[in-house]
């Protein structure tokens, strides 16, 4: 059993690892192409090879949809997260953006209160406030040179958070494997849609044009990453429970600095690195506090 969990904290590990070597991808396409553009590639690519497989492992019947509209909103929170994000890695360090991002969990632990009627604890509170207080910290120096781009990973995380109270809302309606197609599929088309609406606001960032044939070869090895990524978490999920495997996420703030640092030459100062560890302290705190509530409920 001890063997069987730190496989799965292993594949929980490697996989948030890989998510953030997908976001160094995203960074190097910084003003080569629209971010809502690059999204819209990344998801449909995803959605092909998730349909694909899903239909190659569950044959048609992976493919019924249950609770459509929860479905959707799904995919519109990941696309609209997704979009905020990739922009945002074109005008922050790599590292900025990924520890700003992880004020998600907070949020969730909100919209869960709000949304789905669960109780407002004490420990919510605390960390809430301590993870807005460490974004504050974190945008000092950044809100300087990009202005108020530097938020833009707010609305990231808390966009991303709506797609966890939507996936609790299907929980067990389908095999993860069609969780994944199902989001990746509304995704895409509402990307799709929004690219050239982007565009036509006439803000260079967003022009589309015909992308270099290296954009579409990152953008696909992204897709591919991210969904293998998403898949060692669900292994690693499955095999070391959800509580044990949240802490793992947080490797992908240490990944993110040293690609960052190595790559592309972002070098955090004293108070973007107190900050940093300030929101992960806020989400460990927000994580240890649940373990201790779980067993005491059980009781």
């Amino acid at each position: 059993m001890r063997s069987n969990e730190t496989t799965g904290l292993l594949y929980a590990l490697a996989g948030f690892a890989v998510l953030s070597c997908g976001d160094a991808v995203i960074k190097t396409m910084a003003g080569q192409w629209s971010p809502v553009g690059i999204a819209a590639l990344r998801f449909g690519i995803a959605a092909i090879a998730l349909g694909s497989l899903l239909f190659w492992r569950e044959g048609t019947a992976g493919f019924r949809l249950a609770k459509p509209g929860a479905q959707f909103g799904r995919g519109a929170s990941l696309a609209v997260s997704s979009t905020i994000f990739f922009t945002s890695l074109f005008v922050l360090p790599l590292a900025t953006a990924t520890a700003i991002g992880f004020t998600s969990p907070m949020f969730t632990a909100i919209l869960a209160a709000l949304l789905l009627g669960e109780p407002m604890r004490r420990a919510t509170w605390i960390a809430s406030l301590l993870a807005f207080a460490g974004v504050l910290v974190v945008l000092r120096p950044n809100l300087a040179e990009a202005g108020w781009w530097a938020v833009l990973p707010i609305g990231s995380a808390f966009m991303f958070a709506l797609l966890i109270i939507g996936n609790r809302k299907v929980a067990g309606t389908a095999s993860p494997l069609a969780m994944q197609f199902w989001v990746a599929v509304f995704a895409a088309p509402i990307l799709i849609v929004a690219a050239p609406l982007f565009a036509a606001t006439g803000v260079e960032r967003f022009a589309l044009g015909w992308p270099d044939w290296s954009v579409l070869a990152r953008c696909a090895f992204v897709a591919l990453t991210a969904t293998c990524a998403h898949w060692l978490v669900y292994l690693g999920t499955t095999r070391a429970g959800a509580a044990s495997v949240a802490p793992m996420m947080y490797v992908q703030l240490l990944v993110a600095s040293v690609i960052g640092w190595a790559w592309f030459g972002d070098h955090p100062d004293a108070l973007t690195l107190l900050g940093a560890g300030i929101i992960v302290a806020a989400g460990l705190y927000l994580w240890r506090a649940g373990q201790v509530r779980e067993p005491a409920e059980s009781e």
